[in-house]
């Protein structure tokens, strides 16, 4: 990438920063502190400020919108002070912050705060834009206003989402067409340094003997997110298809669904349609041997300026979904007065289900103080509270329901899914106090059923971070928002042995990153009875997610008996 020179929050060591790719859109943005002044996109209709730019306002739908110059002060409304090296050249401490504009609190930047050190950035502080030229760009930082005085800015209120929640559009459900019928898993581990497509092949072949199908049964492809690079794909359905020739008639393959289950989602809906009758499933990652062969040199990163999503967060150092997330938990923990226990419970219950797992990574038991005392990343997120990245594959087969009664194990049938969007598509603009997209999905999965919280027996929740599981099992109404302490009540709620058991097989967190699908394959143990060591008794109904962030989904699972 080519570098932007400055200096770090909190440190006088020279930063190279990643520079952004401008595009037609965003190019204004990235000129405007030509002459020291932050312009923002503005609707002339509604007066709505709009970051990043769009074409049309998303509040009035007007088409009237101008770069606009506005006042340069904000407040900060999360931050996470990074500790770890991610890019070579831009040394930790720094702060990765969000700010909201004084001009509309709904028009934000993701930002780096300087001029202090970083132990004094808090929420609710004050400050003001300065820019850093690199090249034609101009970087917007802000640093303390000294003109704020000592009140602080205002924080935006949680806003009602649930006023735009749809309702079922026909009583006959798609969910009610569909079971799954079998799942597989392949090797897991650290730096496996095995072919990815062979792990891929390994699953899915456990997949389909477990549903007592052949290859020559499944007529359907699924996977998320399709050919990609970064360790996240064995190359998606083409590579599938070239090696086991399935001759499928239909398929999927891409990144933008309800989360990383969103591609098993999609397959309901292939079945329930009539498409096919069996489709294979899959997800593989081998993003830990990929890392371990960019570091050896075994694999040389394409390097460019940042774009896509990374636009607007690498040049402030903001590459890792911790420091992205970790902005949303310094607001959850500042607004609810919750402490860094909270997360830890998350992470002990983990490790102790781990111990169960004779499958997990980690199954040594932690505790409170080991969490607490752990290597911090980037706040408020120490080493315990991040997945841990493998290699591995998870397959699952979705089959037409009517099918089920031939299959040699029992079907798990799928309750609801939940799926709707109602909360921006973004990390920074829109909810601050949960992650991102939880809520939205949350809330749909209970307009598709007559099930309630006190129904579910065990909750599989996403947690490639321990907030995330705090947000889901709010956003998922298990307790109010704020309420997680005293519902958690220090770990004895969500015990194995508990009122809801939380990822029964130890989660990311302990078992290991498969990337949402194990735990799909986690709660069909369960809710078979296979789940070795670790079963809850009498799981009829389990509920899972997936997305560490955009997009996200949920599902609704149990027992066909």
């Amino acid at each position: 990438m080519e570098p932007a020179s400055g200096n770090s929050a909190g440190s006088e060591r020279p930063v190279t920063r990643p520079l952004p790719q401008p595009t037609l859109a965003t190019e204004p943005f990235w000129q405007s502190g030509r002459d020291g002044v932050l312009r923002i996109a503005q609707c002339l209709t509604c007066e709505r400020r709009i970051q990043p730019p769009l074409p049309i306002c998303p509040s009035c739908r007007g088409r009237k919108i101008e770069m606009n110059p506005v006042s340069g002060r904000a407040t900060v409304v999360g931050f996470s002070v990074n500790h770890q090296y991610w890019l070579p050249a831009f040394p930790p401490p720094y702060v990765v912050a969000v700010v909201a504009l004084d001009e509309d609190d709904r028009a934000r930047l993701t930002t780096n705060i300087v001029g202090c050190p970083p132990g004094d950035v808090h929420i609710g502080m004050r400050v003001r834009v300065l820019f850093e030229q690199a090249e034609e760009v101009w970087i917007p930082l802000f640093e303390p206003d000294p003109d704020a005085g000592a009140q602080p800015g205002p924080v935006p209120e949680p806003r009602n989402y649930r006023a735009a929640l749809r309702p079922m559009v026909t009583s006959r459900k798609f969910e009610d067409k569909v079971a799954l019928t079998g799942v597989g898993q392949s090797r897991i581990g650290r730096r496996l340094m095995v072919d990815p497509l062979s792990l891929t092949v390994d699953a899915a072949l456990a997949a389909i003997e477990d549903a007592g199908l052949t290859t020559d049964d499944i007529d359907g492809l699924s996977t998320y997110p399709g050919g990609t690079g970064g360790g996240m794909s064995e190359g998606g359905v083409t590579a599938v298809e070239e090696a086991l020739a399935i001759r499928p008639t239909w398929l999927n393959g891409g990144g933008e669904v309800p989360g990383q289950i969103g591609s098993i989602s999609t397959a309901m809906l292939a079945v329930a349609a009539g498409l096919c009758r069996h489709v294979l499933c899959f997800r593989t990652v081998w993003q830990a041997s990929e890392t371990a062969m960019q570091r050896s040199g075994r694999i040389h990163p394409v390097q460019g300026r940042a774009s896509g999503m990374l636009e607007f967060r690498a040049p402030f150092g903001a590459v890792s979904a911790a420091q992205w997330i970790g902005v949303q938990a310094s607001h959850y923990l500042h607004r609810y007065r919750a402490g860094r226990e909270l997360l830890g419970a998350i992470a002990v219950n983990a490790r102790t289900n781990a111990g169960r797992n004779a499958e997990a990574l980690y199954r040594d038991p932690i505790t409170m103080d080991d969490y607490l005392s752990a290597r911090m990343v980037t706040t408020p997120f120490g080493l315990l509270d991040c997945d841990v990245p493998i290699d591995g594959a998870v397959a699952v087969i979705v089959s037409a329901v009517e099918t089920a009664k031939d299959r040699p194990k029992p079907a798990v049938l799928v309750e609801a899914t939940g799926t709707q969007v109602l909360e921006r598509l973004s990390w920074d603009q829109d909810t601050l106090t949960h992650l991102p997209q939880s809520l939205g999905p949350a809330a749909h999965l209970w307009t598709r059923t007559s099930l309630r919280p006190d129904d579910v027996d065990i909750a599989e929740l996403y947690d490639g971070f321990t907030f995330n599981c705090v947000s889901w099992l709010e956003a998922l109404g298990f307790c109010g928002f704020g309420e997680a302490p005293d519902f958690i009540d220090g770990g004895r709620t969500i015990a194995l042995d508990g009122r809801l058991p939380l990822n029964t097989h130890g989660g990311q967190l302990s078992a290991g990153r498969t990337h949402g699908y194990g735990f799909v394959r986690e709660a069909m143990l369960q809710l078979r009875g296979e789940a070795a060591g670790r079963q809850v008794d009498s799981a009829r109904v389990a509920v899972v997610t997936a997305g560490g962030g955009v997009p996200a989904g949920a599902m609704l699972l149990r027992r066909s008996d």
